[in-house]
């Protein structure tokens, strides 16, 4: 039978940054206002003011904590310690689900876990890759070192969960067909965040936000930007807002192609408050999984152009022409040209309203995992739970 009772339920990742900071702070709001005890274990070394300022928002939802530690993003004789303070503070915490985002957190997650259920404790382990590791491939040796790497802890985990049928794939093709109990559940976003944001009457053609390095592509954004206004034949006006290593080198690359003036660099801020900046989003990215940046600008009801990366096209649509070829700045300059040409061009690659919003809703995706979180945990024979 499954138990219905609170659980105790703790995430661990590594950078509270981008995605997956955003995942598990819905995840620990939705199941803490569920009745649940949510606690938090991740990376002290990533992030700033920006990050702080969010987690104090969360912080009423985190009756068991939150932990920072330094875990590095490569693999570090640092991860000793690391793990060792881990597993001290989550015994403490009596976890009965414990839910490991990116390769580092999946680690934590599935070993310290493992660790657990040898005292005969009823703890789920879970892992959610958000892509992280599957952007490697076998064919080089530090590829093939973490992909093995998923293939071994695989088996220490209970199941596997992924935000997208992209993702999934990807998992099969890089490691192979999962031993352990694999589902897709799609990111959602908050019942708030389906508001329209207006542009300004000084809002900007294009807006650029995330994090500023390659794989994201905000080179290929710059460049594209200049491709359209050559082929619009006037000038536009574009917004990058981020932070990240390569600020500096994008920095430098406006400057050489005389964009200083006509693209504005801004700091991290809420998507919400940047949406209001512009007319248009651009997710020009090399890789993903499933970008919330592109869920939350079609919930503000911007239109979004995107490279067909990743889930990208399980959200917009696979035939939809906002979706661009990725890495190809002429791709992305031809779709931006159409998206201030053509009037029409908001109705054309919207989704529609209450499809969109009854698949991908944070409610939908915390129910979801809700009960796979109790379907494991009902599964396992002997042992007790922490909170029995």
């Amino acid at each position: 039978m499954v138990d219905d009772g609170p659980l105790r339920i703790i995430h661990c990742f590594r950078s509270p940054i981008g995605g997956i900071f955003r995942h598990v702070r819905d995840l620990a709001e939705f199941h803490f206002k569920a009745g649940h005890d949510v606690g938090i274990i991740c990376d002290s070394l990533t992030g700033g003011s920006f990050e702080d300022s969010l987690f104090d928002e969360i912080r009423p939802y985190l009756p068991l904590g939150l932990v920072r530690l330094p875990i590095s993003r490569s693999i570090s004789p640092r991860d000793v310690g690391a793990f060792r303070e881990s597993y001290r503070e989550i015994k403490g915490l009596r976890p009965d689900v414990l839910h490991g985002h990116g390769a580092k957190g999946g680690a934590i997650a599935r070993l310290i876990g493992s660790a657990l259920r040898v005292n005969r404790y009823r703890v789920a382990r879970l892992y959610s890759p958000h892509g992280g590791s599957l952007h490697y491939t076998n064919r080089t040796a530090a590829g093939l070192t973490i992909l093995t790497a998923e293939r071994i802890l695989e088996r220490l985990g209970d199941a596997l969960t992924f935000v997208c049928d992209y993702e999934k794939d990807a998992y099969i093709a890089r490691v192979g067909r999962p031993h352990v109990r694999a589902e897709r559940i799609y990111n959602g976003i908050h019942d708030r965040d389906f508001e329209t944001v207006y542009p300004r009457e000084d809002a900007v053609d294009f807006l650029y936000i995330g994090m500023l390095r390659d794989l994201k592509g905000p080179d290929v954004f710059i460049d594209a930007f200049a491709r359209t206004e050559r082929l619009v034949g006037r000038p536009l006006s574009a917004l990058m807002v981020g932070d990240g290593p390569d600020k500096e080198k994008y920095e430098q690359m406006m400057l050489r192609l005389g964009l200083g003036r006509r693209i504005g660099l801004m700091p991290s801020m809420k998507a919400r408050d940047a949406f209001a900046l512009t007319r248009n989003v651009v997710v020009p990215s090399r890789a993903e999984a499933m970008p919330y940046i592109v869920l939350e600008a079609l919930a503000a009801r911007k239109p979004v152009i995107a490279s067909r990366v990743g889930g990208i096209p399980e959200i917009l649509g696979r035939e939809s022409i906002a979706l661009t070829e990725p890495g190809d700045a002429q791709s992305l300059a031809t779709v931006m040209a159409q998206a201030v040409s053509d009037p029409a061009w908001l109705r054309k690659v919207m989704p529609e309203p209450a499809a969109f919003k009854e698949v991908f809703s944070a409610s939908a995706m915390s129910g979801s995992l809700l009960h796979l979180y109790r379907d494991l945990l009902a599964g396992q024979n002997g042992g007790k739970r922490y909170t029995s």
